[in-house]
Parts: C-alpha cells; sequence; structure tokens
C-alpha cells in the first residue's frame, strides 16, 4: 500500500529532428532580409555602417545587404508654406504667404542624404525661401505687390531660389502668392484709386452714349433738311396750279352741294359752301 507507483516519462525529443526546422527559419529569414520593399514615389538610400551607396533603390521589391539600412526618402511633389512679414522698398511691413512646391530630385537622395539629412526642408528649403522673400520685395513698392507688379515679383522669386536648389539636389516647380495683407494706409489708398478708376469709366461711357445720341440728332435732322430741300425744289408754282385745277375737276364732279368761284387771289379756284 505504502509503495511508490513508477512513472513512465515520454521519450526525450531527438535533436536531430528540431535541427531540420531551425535550419529552414534561419535560412527563411536570412532570405526575407535581403529584401527590401520602396513604395510608389519614394527611393531608398543604402547606408552600410556609414558608406552610403550614391545609386538611390527605386521602388519595388529589390535585394539588399542585410547588414545595411535602407532611409526612405519621398519624391513626391510637396507643399511648404511660408507666413512671413517683410519689408517693401518704402520700408513698410507687408504680410504674405506663399506655397513652395518641391520634390527631391531621385538621383541625388544619397547626396542629400549623406550632407543635409532627411531635415533637409528645415535646413535648406525654409531659409532659402525666406531669404529670397526679403530680397525681392525690397525691390518693390507695396502698391506694386498688391497689383499688377504681383506676378512679375512671384516669378523673380522663383528665377532666385529655383537654382540655388538644385544645387542642393531639391526641385522647385512653383512658387504661389497665396495672400497679401498691406498697411492700412496703402489699402486705403488703393481702394480709393480703384473706385476713381471706376468712376471714371462710367464716366467715359455716359460721355460715349451721349455723343452717339447726338450724332444721331445731327444725322436725322440732316436727312429732314435733305428732304425740304428735295420738296423744296421739286415743288414749283405751276405745279401747284395745276394740282389745284385736278382737284377742282374732281369737286366740281362730285355730287355733294358747293359753290366753285374761279379766279381767286392766287388764280386757283374758291370752294365755297359744303354738305347739308
Amino acid at each position: 500500500y505504502g509503495r511508490n507507483k513508477d512513472v513512465i516519462l515520454p521519450p526525450a525529443p531527438s535533436l536531430l529532428g528540431i535541427v531540420p526546422f531551425a535550419v529552414i527559419g534561419i535560412v527563411v529569414g536570412f532570405c526575407l532580409s535581403l529584401l527590401t520593399i520602396i513604395p510608389a514615389g519614394y527611393v531608398g538610400v543604402v547606408d552600410l555602417f556609414g558608406s552610403v551607396n550614391p545609386s538611390p533603390v527605386y521602388s519595388g521589391l529589390r535585394l539588399v545587404n542585410p547588414f545595411a539600412s535602407v532611409n526612405k526618402f519621398s519624391v513626391k511633389t510637396m507643399e511648404a508654406k511660408e507666413p512671413m512679414t517683410t519689408p517693401s522698398k518704402e520700408g513698410m511691413n507687408v504680410d504674405l504667404e506663399l506655397s513652395v512646391w518641391y520634390s527631391v530630385i531621385p538621383e541625388r537622395a544619397p547626396e542629400i542624404y549623406k550632407t543635409i539629412g532627411k531635415d533637409y526642408k528645415e535646413i535648406i528649403l525654409e531659409p532659402l525661401i525666406r531669404s529670397v522673400i526679403r530680397t525681392v520685395t525690397a525691390e518693390y513698392d507695396a502698391k506694386a505687390l498688391y497689383t499688377e507688379g504681383r506676378e512679375v515679383v512671384v516669378a523673380k522669386m522663383q528665377l532666385l531660389a529655383e537654382p540655388i536648389a538644385l544645387e542642393k539636389g531639391i526641385k522647385i516647380e512653383k512658387i504661389l502668392l497665396r495672400s497679401i495683407q498691406l498697411p492700412d494706409v496703402v489699402s486705403n489708398s488703393i481702394e480709393l484709386k480703384l473706385k476713381s478708376e471706376q468712376e471714371a469709366e462710367q464716366m467715359k461711357f455716359i460721355l460715349q452714349k451721349e455723343q452717339q445720341e447726338a450724332e444721331r440728332k445731327r444725322i436725322e435732322a440732316q436727312g429732314i433738311a435733305d428732304f425740304q430741300k428735295t420738296v423744296a425744289t421739286g415743288i414749283s408754282e405751276q405745279l401747284l396750279k395745276w394740282k389745284g385745277i385736278e382737284a377742282t375737276e374732281k369737286l366740281a364732279n362730285s355730287p355733294n352741294t358747293k359753290v366753285v368761284v374761279v379766279g381767286g387771289r392766287d388764280g386757283l379756284p374758291l370752294i365755297l359752301g359744303s354738305d347739308k
């Protein structure tokens, strides 16, 4: 009754059965470490213990050194908004807000990674845009920034910024002036000028309309005068007497009661009497 029963233990697993699965796992893990996926719109920069490959890795499934790190750079068009206050030519402060469309040149991504890093926007692009804005606006009056010189100013900004950014591997595609806020004194002056120009254009239209109406009346009066001149020239005393005689004959043949006296003051018949 007090004797311990024998406990039967399962046989120990054989190491020979585990080794094949471990080897397969190691091989699969090593093969996966050789592969990397670069998304569309990106390039990869391969960094092997501080040695940067000068050729970027383009989008897709790529083979890489398993000991290297792959840093992904977006080469899509991106936007940088830049609000700032800048002085004009006359020394007035103007509030501007610009949008800069830019992208990384794919072939230059390894150079950017090696010399600047991933913070190239804060290190290169933003200071460059601020400097260019101040340089250009200082050459123009505040009114020019708001009116007809606006497009010229933006084009000059891009002309100055583009080659400097290209040297660093960044392409500036377009600079857009989103908004501009002038000092109150300048804004009021521009509004008064625009109002005066609109009133002048309206008065010009009214004068043109009056001139056209006067020309119409002149032509109408000239036509009436020409008609009267033609009629006066074509009607003679003999013609009037002949017409009077014709009218007398028609009246004489009429059944209505009348008295016709021949030999009036001007030689034409006189008609007396009326219908009863």
